[in-house]
């Protein structure tokens, strides 16, 4: 339970039925460890909330810290990530290494909580109840978390239940209203679990990686147009707010190698779009079974995602013989982030991930700003006082 309306409700539904219920808190990261203050507390109206329903369902619960796992095992790899310039994405890992890996490890294995024990979250998905395991889409589209599920193992999926995949936000918030639960009202819980809001994200990563700047290239005129702090502040597809142009520059491409981050002209500039993309250290959730066709060199036919805000697009994919696998989309998309992760489905079933090590544009689109942005950066250029 993580002091959320969704786990809440999970819990209640669970105490309806005939289970041995027990809840589970993880603190897996305080503020206070890192400052030394009593700012960043954070995780204990979670907990408090968290008391609160468990008194009102009448089950027991307890807290498990697990802030030095997360350390080792997401936080500190994603932060090498960050820092080496690529994008990682730790909610998935989180789920793989923590909720469905150490926190399984320490729960207690006895009598009354046995090693086969049910282990349930409050996730929007829903799982199979076939002779295998399948992690199957929420029915609430909008809310579905496959994508951060992606990673698990089947033997993780064997022993998880999704109480709440099988209704809406809305229906839940309800069924918290009807049962009086602390969390019914609760807002969303918004960004990673150790920063917060997005905007203050930068900040926060400032906190652990020293500066690196270098220069931020125009790609098309090679001419520096400015610096950054580091490559971690940059996300391809976003804008680089540089001042002065006559046109908005957004990150199409990070040169590692040379600490160097390009721009181009417009939302729509060629460099900003892929038409297919290259995955590593794939993770298919029934491992000795991945999808019949994707070793042929025809491939086979998914849908994939490469952001859980995203729909799901129809793709081709195909297994090369050094295990990468290649994922070409129907029609070309844009913001492509080496590092984060893309997720498969066969309609409904997902069915595993791997990590994005580039995205390619081959052949390239007809969609190119280049000559509106030379034609704006002349007037720009004769018109400024000080070109």
């Amino acid at each position: 339970m993580s002091g959320g309306v969704d786990s809440s409700v999970a819990a209640k539904l669970l105490a309806e039925q005939d289970y041995n219920l027990s809840a589970i808190f993880m603190r897996n990261w305080d503020t206070r460890d890192e400052s030394g203050t009593d700012k960043g507390c954070e995780w204990e109206k979670d907990w408090q909330d968290v008391q609160q329903v468990c008194r009102t369902l009448d089950i027991p619960c307890r807290m498990i810290d697990l802030s030095r796992e997360y350390w080792n095992r997401v936080f500190e790899p994603s932060l090498r990530l960050w820092e080496s310039g690529v994008t990682p994405n730790p909610d998935v890992w989180c789920n793989k290494e923590i909720k469905f890996g150490a926190l399984l490890d320490r729960l207690p294995h006895s009598e009354s909580i046995p090693e086969e024990a049910w282990f349930a979250t409050g996730h929007y998905a829903r799982k199979s109840t076939g002779p295998r395991a399948k992690l199957l889409r929420a029915v609430d589209r909008h809310k579905d978390q496959t994508y951060y599920l992606s990673s698990l193992s089947e033997a993780s999926l064997d022993r998880a239940l999704f109480p709440i995949g099988g209704f809406t936000k809305p229906e839940v918030r309800e069924i918290a209203r009807k049962h009086n639960l602390v969390t019914a009202e609760r807002p969303e819980s918004m960004g990673l679990c150790f920063v917060g809001e997005k905007g203050k994200f930068r900040d926060f990563l400032d906190q652990y990686i020293p500066p690196k700047p270098g220069p931020i290239v125009d790609l098309l005129t090679d001419k520096t147009l400015g610096e950054h702090h580091g490559l971690w502040t940059y996300t391809i597809g976003e804008n680089a707010r540089i001042s002065g142009m006559p046109m908005k520059m957004f990150v199409s491409r990070k040169d590692i190698a040379n600490n160097r981050v390009y721009v181009v002209p417009g939302t729509d500039h060629i460099d900003l779009w892929a038409t297919s993309i290259r995955a590593t250290g794939w993770s298919w959730i029934w491992a000795d079974s991945p999808p019949i066709g994707i070793s042929q060199p025809a491939g086979t036919r998914l849908r994939a995602k490469f952001r859980h805000k995203m729909g799901d697009i129809p793709c081709t994919v195909r297994r090369r013989a050094d295990g990468d696998v290649i994922i070409t989309f129907d029609d070309p998309r844009k913001a492509v982030s080496p590092g984060q992760v893309v997720a498969l489905w066969d309609a409904d079933w997902c069915l595993g991930c791997g990590t994005i090590v580039e995205g390619k544009n081959d052949p390239p689109q007809s969609l190119d700003y280049t000559q509106d942005y030379q034609k704006a950066n002349i007037a720009y250029t004769q018109e400024s006082p000080n070109p």
